[in-house]
């Protein structure tokens, strides 16, 4: 890797396989399949690695037609639906892509079905549950699902909620609640409609913490998860994770020394590990990222503390003496939000010296 200038992205496999098969046979001994969320990795090669062709989770549309034209067939598009974009909804459906769409309001319920009656198209949705306060949704008793749910008819497909709230839980306990909390909403709300004679097969729940933390799925036809495979600082101090599961780093190069700061100076900045601090509200405030050596093991108390557009600021946690790092030395920031890091950088490089394309937009 001496050979690829930095900054840019690393994923040590070995750490990938790890992660991904603790969830898999996690949720396999749970009865539940996992619909992968690749809105992390954003990468065809590393889906098929990790998820073969199964059903996948997209953030943006862009996603959607990127693994479509890699042959994934059973697509869910987990943000709420613009009505603009259907005219893109409708050219997948047409390609045999059975893309699910979703929503939480009656408005976008009937111009879907506005569309979809004028292309003779179903567009099968899903109706947004809210089940922690963190996001979007609608509540399960909430008068409005199954108002929503009739306005869709036969393009209802099922219910989904996402336990964001979850991301701030601190003890296994309070992750154990939030992800019974998870599912007991989601089947609430799939039973509402139900009862209001209404069909509703799919009921689809996740996050990386709740997916690891349930031990109840009873009712609950899907897992979504995607930060698992590479985990991060923010899972590692909620507990999800330790620090030898993060697969992702970013390796950076010493450029300079500020001894009158106590700083080391790199070629990192926000630009190739994003200004992400989700640590910063947690235990241990782990600034911008951990640093470790170009072989991955972490430098004791070494903290990237500041970031410009194209440097990093490396300092102590203790203010103790900065370790002695030459001009050249080679280092990997441990990213505090793994999809945010990744968002920075077109490829991925692989330890083993291979690469991985990675999508960018919209």
């Amino acid at each position: 890797m001496t050979t690829v200038d930095t900054p840019f992205a690393l994923i040590d496999t070995d750490r990938l396989d790890r992660n991904a098969a603790r969830l898999r046979d996690h949720l396999h001994g749970l009865g539940v399949p996992l619909r992968l969320h690749v809105k992390t990795s954003k990468s065809v090669d590393f889906a098929r690695r990790v998820h073969a062709d199964g059903p996948i989770t997209v953030s943006t549309l862009a996603e959607a037609e990127h693994f479509a034209d890699a042959g994934y067939r059973d697509v869910l598009y987990a943000v709420g639906i613009d009505p603009h974009k259907l005219p893109r909804v409708a050219a997948l459906l047409r390609r045999g892509v059975t893309l699910t769409v979703l929503l939480d309001t009656v408005e976008q319920a009937e111009a879907l079905t506005r569309f979809a009656a004028g292309e003779n198209l179903r567009m099968p949705a899903l109706i947004e549950i809210d089940c922690d306060g963190h996001r979007g949704g609608i509540a399960p008793a909430d008068p409005a699902l199954v108002h929503i749910g009739r306005s869709l008819g036969s393009h209802l497909a099922g219910v989904l909620t996402h336990a964001g709230e979850s991301y701030f839980a601190h003890t296994p306990e309070a992750l154990r609640q939030a992800a019974q909390n998870e599912r007991d909403v989601a089947v609430a709300a799939a039973e509402a409609l139900r009862a209001a004679g209404l069909h509703c097969p799919i009921v689809s729940v996740g996050s990386t913490p709740t997916a690891h933390a349930a031990t109840d799925l009873a009712g609950v036809t899907e897992v979504r998860a995607g930060n698992y495979v590479f985990f991060d600082l923010v899972m590692a101090g909620i507990g999800v994770c330790g620090l030898d599961d993060l697969a992702l780093s970013v390796v950076v190069t010493v450029i300079g020394h500020r001894h009158d700061k106590n700083w080391v100076l790199t070629d990192g900045g926000w630009m190739a590990t994003s200004r992400d601090r989700g640590t910063q509200a947690q235990a241990v405030d782990q600034g911008y990222g951990l640093v470790a050596d170009e072989h991955g093991d972490l430098i004791p108390d070494l903290l990237m503390t500041g970031a410009s557009q194209e440097h990093g600021v490396l300092s102590t946690r203790d203010g103790r003496p900065v370790p002695d790092l030459p001009i050249g030395t080679r280092l990997r920031i441990l990213p505090n939000h793994a999809c945010a890091t990744a968002a920075q950088h077109d490829r991925y490089h692989l330890v083993s010296g291979t690469t991985w394309s990675r999508l960018r937009g919209w």
